[in-house]
């Protein structure tokens, strides 16, 4: 390496939006909950940067929109550029996208939780779900063909055994979705090229309003095991920093058809955890 790119080195290190977060490192890790650390924190951040070029770009073009992210993230207690929350380059400004694993990890923080449930049903399931029933009857053939994705559903088991509100959305509402998010129709759009991992964060968000959510650890921080479905490896998610954008938040818009809501959300909560108990962030 010359001088020179050394020189290049240092000064697109010390000028470009590494510097920028550097600089706010206070404000942005103010805003931290106590169980996240703000050196990890922000090298994670910094970190993010580095590795993905087109994200470094466009961040340096628009360095608000960068902060407007990280800032969620924090606030949020999620750690930037993982699969909890997704730091995306999209036209000219940097998205922050909290993917399916960073809703469900807030549920278990409220510690009313002890298990999620998320599953995607593809049209060659067995399912079986009726607002009477405690939870829905699924069996997938995980070695057959089990054709397209025709809906999902997500629940949680509280602490006492008993079932939240069970969401299931069909296939009508996950293409509602899908048309809303920007650039949805692109070669390029998660929802063409991990389509399960974005039905499964459509699901966990319709699930927040029927359980506790919290940005802070509320116990122990035992991490309860998911039995969501697993993002694609290798070429998915996991591999890129842009992995899972959700490209906007669903709005929780109320009923719609292919989604059952017969129930008050505190109604289903344990007392402990009804609204106004200090369970709920």
């Amino acid at each position: 390496m010359t001088e020179n790119t050394v020189s290049n080195a240092v000064a697109v290190r010390d000028n470009g939006p590494e510097a920028l977060v550097r600089q706010h490192r206070d404000d942005l890790t103010l805003v931290l909950p106590t169980h996240v650390k703000g050196e990890t924190w922000m090298r994670l951040a910094t970190g993010a940067l580095r590795r993905d070029e087109n994200l470094r770009r466009t961040a340096t073009r628009n360095p608000g929109s960068l902060m407007n992210a990280l800032l969620e993230c924090a606030r949020l207690g999620h750690e930037p550029g993982t699969e909890a929350y997704y730091l995306v380059p999209f036209g000219n400004e940097v998205q922050g996208i909290e993917g399916y694993r960073g809703i469900i990890e807030r549920i278990y923080r409220a510690g009313e939780v002890k298990a999620v449930k998320a599953e995607v049903v593809y049209e060659n399931d067995h399912f079986r779900y009726h607002p009477g029933m405690d939870r829905p009857e699924h069996e997938p053939d995980y070695f057959s063909d089990r054709g397209r994705i025709v809906g999902a559903y997500a629940y949680g088991v509280f602490q006492d055994g008993s079932t939240s509100k069970v969401v299931v959305i069909n296939r009508a509402y996950i293409d509602k979705i899908k048309k809303e998010s920007k650039g949805s129709d692109r070669a390029s759009s998660p929802w063409v090229k991990w389509e399960e991992g974005m039905v499964l964060k459509t699901v966990a968000r319709r699930l927040e309003p029927w359980v506790p959510t919290a940005v802070e650890w509320r116990t122990e921080p035992v991490q309860a095991e998911t039995h969501a479905l697993p993002l694609p490896t290798g070429d998915g998610p996991a591999a890129l920093t842009a992995g899972e954008p959700g490209t906007e938040d669903e709005e929780d818009e109320g009923p719609i058809e292919g989604e059952f809501v017969d129930d008050e959300p505190s109604q289903q909560w344990p007392a402990a955890a009804a609204p106004g108990s200090g369970a709920r962030a």
